[in-house]
């Protein structure tokens, strides 16, 4: 499929979809275009010609790709209709009048991720991509931070932030949480923070975690001169949100955590609106609207909706990680990440899960940048001459990829990084 064809005034957004269907693409996807715009299954008193015009969406692209015999998705509609087989799978693209939505998040979503899923037409449908032009993304909010400030607070001017998640993810007290940022910020970490499953638990309650943390964190900054950001999670109802923020703020925090996906887009909207810190969005939960090819959407569209709520870091997982995604995949949503959609919007890519020098080549490499979080639990904590050495083994591994340098070559000169490799390498063999 070629580009958009949007409008030069960018009076229209447009939507890439995969479906498929034991019908006619054509007809579906005008099906797709009525149902999400001014249209239903038949015409209405109302719907006259010139409301079309101006408000309806319009199918730019069909292309149509190889049938399967079987259907992605079990389809009661179409067995009423007495439908089978074979079913066509095609790539559409709809656009959408922009004044149809507004900067309207929740809207936005509803009109490109709407009951689209439920049609009868189709045995699988997924959303692919955004194109939005510019003036209309500049409606939305923006990073409040955004790439070039989560360096100025974490003071760090143009390598990767390395960093790492508390761990045990649940149990450890105040107290011990406090003693274990204490620890890692010796051990040289950039970034630090919470677990998803680790919000405000009775045992450990956030505003006591914030201040054990931050008193780490602030005897670290006067000893060393050196900033370490924590991503306290605040997942939570927005109002408990805003004062755990608050919170942070005041404690001398930078940047707060959240759950996306259970928290909304309205609450993920108005947090950013109420803070100044850093949003460290978590997209646990993307994986049961992304496992199943024919189903759900994709991550270029998945962190286009987020972004458009002011996120500044949004996770992609990581190469040869514990998780299901293929590299290509975590790639293409790091590369989503780092262009911007308009001017000065571009977000930082969190790497995350089975992550360790051994991983880091092929991750500079694929994106060609060093704009990113690199977050490494065990990589880090479990490295055999401790944390410090864990961070200096990743310090060594991105700078012998931005050199352009073998890691076995390089690691010659690195005992951390030596040690890193026949620890890890041996295990993972």
């Amino acid at each position: 499929m070629g580009p958009a064809t949007l409008p030069m005034d960018g009076s229209r957004f447009s939507a890439d979809y995969l479906i498929e269907t034991p019908l006619d693409p054509a007809a579906v996807a005008e099906v797709m275009a009525g149902e999400q715009s001014c249209g239903t299954f038949v015409r209405v008193e109302g719907e006259t010609d010139q409301l079309r015009r101006r408000a309806r969406a319009v199918v730019e692209a069909i292309d149509e790709l190889e049938g399967v015999a079987r259907p992605s998705l079990p389809n009661a509609w179409q067995q009423r209709q007495g439908m089978a087989g074979p079913y066509r799978r095609a790539r559409i693209r709809i656009s959408f009048p922009v004044e149809n939505v507004g900067p309207n998040l929740p809207t936005l979503a509803a009109t490109v991720a709407g009951n689209l899923y439920d049609l009868g037409e189709v045995t699988g449908l997924r959303l692919l991509d955004l194109t939005l032009p510019a003036s209309y993304r500049r409606r939305f909010d923006l990073p409040r931070q955004g790439i070039a400030g989560t360096r100025k607070l974490a003071g760090v001017a143009d390598a990767p932030l390395l960093g790492t998640i508390i761990k045990p993810n649940v149990g450890l007290s105040p107290e011990e949480t406090g003693e274990l940022v204490g620890r890692l910020c010796e051990a040289g970490v950039d970034f630090i923070k919470d677990d998803e499953v680790c919000a405000n638990p009775s045992h450990a309650p956030l505003e006591q975690r914030v201040r054990s943390v931050m008193r780490r964190v602030r005897a670290w900054r006067e000893k060393s001169g050196r900033n370490v950001m924590v991503a306290f999670n605040i997942s939570d109802d927005l109002d408990s949100m805003r004062r755990h923020a608050e919170l942070v703020e005041r404690e001398g925090g930078s940047c707060v955590m959240a759950s996306l996906n259970w928290c909304g887009y309205s609450a993920i909207q108005s947090l950013r609106r109420s803070t100044p810190l850093a949003l460290h969005g978590h997209r646990n939960g993307f994986g049961m609207m992304s496992r199943e090819p024919l189903l759900g959407m994709s991550y270029p569209a998945y962190q286009a909706l987020w972004r458009l709520a002011g996120v500044d870091h949004l996770h992609v997982h990581g190469l040869n990680g514990k998780f299901s995604e293929c590299n290509d995949e975590v790639v293409q949503s790091a590369r989503a990440c780092l262009a911007p959609m308009s001017d000065g919007d571009a977000v930082m890519p969190v790497f995350s899960n089975g992550q360790w020098a051994g991983t880091v080549h092929p991750t500079f490499e694929a994106i060609d940048s060093s704009d990113v979080i690199f977050l490494s639990g065990g990589g880090i904590l479990a490295h055999p001459d401790g944390a410090g050495a864990g961070v200096a083994s990743l310090r060594q591994a991105w700078d012998a990829a931005r050199a352009g340098i073998a890691l076995d070559e390089y690691a010659k000169q690195a005992p951390e990084l030596q040690r890193a490799i026949g620890f890890y390498g041996a295990r993972l063999k």
